[in-house]
């Protein structure tokens, strides 16, 4: 496992459409070692920290491998790494291979993965077509967000080791597949807030999800207690 490429970039502005916008998707790959803080890398900017960035948000990992299937479904543009906004293009970790929670180390950096990409208006103004906000996440390579433990300096080519696997063994993969179901498992959704690690957004996300289902079932058992009276 290595880390191919650490990509750059700060905020720009863009139109789209009859719309402009701030960003900060633009990436471009860097030579030598950048220093890895807190919050980001340097010479590195999110544009609306309402949504982006934050310590669970602090830099975005990004599969080489997926490169090559989205220069088949892309058609010929070029794709350069950085492409899809990540500031790590790696080589050997996958979301149905890494969990949140893992610690990863990268150079004298270490990492914890947090939660997938979720991909928003941003990246379709990139790539200029609206199709490939559900295409990206209905093929489920959304790369994901890692929490920055410990600071230091990484370059491209530095070797990426597991130091710890988080015992729940939630992968990336695993949790974004219940995020888009419609008949969410209760169960699944107590096995994903038993990670500690979790960014908190999706535990305030899942959290009210399972008080709905709660709230959901408690009619249901509430309704049906009625009709049996009425049958009576």
């Amino acid at each position: 496992m290595k880390l191919i490429s650490v990509n750059v970039g700060l905020p720009k502005d863009i139109s789209t459409g009859d719309k402009s916008l701030v960003t900060g998707i633009f990436k471009q790959p860097v030579a030598g070692t950048v220093r890895v803080r807190r919050l980001n890398l340097d010479g590195d900017g999110q544009a609306d920290l309402s949504v982006h960035g934050g310590p669970d948000k602090a830099v975005y990992a990004y599969p080489s491998e997926h490169y090559e299937f989205w220069r088949r479904e892309l058609g010929p543009i070029q794709l350069g790494w950085g492409a899809f906004g990540e500031n790590l293009t790696i080589e050997g970790l996958s979301e149905e291979t890494t969990s949140i929670g893992d610690d990863i180390g990268i150079g004298t950096a270490l990492f914890q993965v947090t939660q997938p990409r979720l991909p928003c208006l941003k990246l379709a103004a990139k790539f200029q077509r609206e199709d490939i906000i559900q295409r990206f996440l209905a093929s489920r390579r959304t790369g994901f967000y890692l929490r920055v433990l410990e600071e230091g300096s990484i370059q491209a080519g530095d070797a990426i080791v597991l130091l710890k696997k988080d015992p729940h063994r939630v992968t990336v993969r695993e949790i974004t597949d219940l995020y888009v179901s419609k008949k969410p498992e209760p169960s699944r959704i107590d096995r994903v807030l038993s990670v500690e690690a979790l960014a908190k957004s999706w535990r305030d996300h899942f959290e009210r999800l399972r008080g709905s289902l709660k709230g959901t079932k408690a009619m249901e058992v509430f309704m049906a207690e009625r009709k049996r009276e009425r049958d009576l």
